[in-house]
């Protein structure tokens, strides 16, 4: 455990930060809190006029003025920080205002614990190995909250045409026009760019392969390994241009296979 660990409690319930202090306490008396602030107003006053001569923040979300995000965003805090909360809404948000864990009330001491064995596990490891950790992490949050399209509105002879997504085998741009080809084999022209539909699709199924596909992984027949380290992949039906997935990018994609 880290000795002379020094933390700061942002908390506006007494009773709440007693508590949290104590536990801290009993996991490591060497442990010292630095102080307790108990709204945005008094935080950012601190931080205004103190050095940063701490290591942790716990930090709880709802305040009596508001969301401690606001803190960060008028604070540059560079040290890691523990959001604890009674609401499980404000995840995405906590990681990315320095956020490196999400703990909901009512805590107990095997949680806190944990939380003190991971702030040791980060500051022991590379730093920009963590940041990648904590990015992906934040990728992974706003993939299970985010509400992908299901379907497409699609105009086709002088119609309105709903299309399932899932159907889709892959979306294809040349001259700066969107082509879809479709499990059945149909194929419309879509109003919106690849880059539109990257955010738009659900990433477990669609996959952007280069600047000009997005292909559905139930469209893949196979992969074969390509010159300089490229693959080579096999989709239905059969595109008139060849997929090619970059060196860069081969990875990435086989990860995305495997999931």
């Amino acid at each position: 455990m880290t000795q002379n660990l020094y933390i700061i409690i942002i908390e506006d319930e007494a009773a709440t930060a007693r508590n949290l202090e104590y536990i801290l306490k009993d996991i490591n008396p060497d442990i010292k809190i630095i102080v307790t602030l108990q709204s945005i107003s008094e935080a950012v006053d601190w931080f205004a006029v103190n050095d940063k001569t701490y290591d942790l923040i716990f930090s709880d979300i709802r305040l009596s003025d508001g969301l401690s995000f606001e803190i960060f965003r008028q604070v540059n805090i560079l040290k890691p920080v523990i959001f604890v909360t009674a609401y499980n809404d404000y995840a995405i948000e906590a990681f990315r205002n320095n956020g490196i864990d999400y703990v909901l009330k009512p805590f107990d001491k095997d949680e806190i614990q944990r939380i003190l064995l991971k702030y040791n596990t980060l500051i022991a490891a590379d730093v920009k190995n963590e940041q990648t950790k904590t990015a992906a992490l934040l990728q992974e949050l706003q993939s299970a909250t985010k509400q992908y399209k299901k379907s497409f509105l699609i105009h086709y002879c002088g119609r309105l045409i709903p299309i399932e997504a899932a159907k889709i085998n892959w979306f294809y741009t040349a001259n700066e026009i969107v082509y879809i080809n479709m499990t059945d084999g149909r194929k419309y022209i879509a109003e919106f760019t690849l880059e539109q539909l990257e955010h738009e699709l659900d990433p477990t199924l669609f996959f952007r392969a280069n600047r000009q596909f997005i292909i559905n992984k139930n469209a893949i027949d196979a992969v074969e390994y390509f010159f300089n380290g490229r693959l080579l992949v096999k989709i239905h039906p059969l595109p008139k241009e060849q997929v090619i997935v970059s060196k860069a990018k081969a990875t990435q994609f086989r990860k995305w296979l495997d999931q």
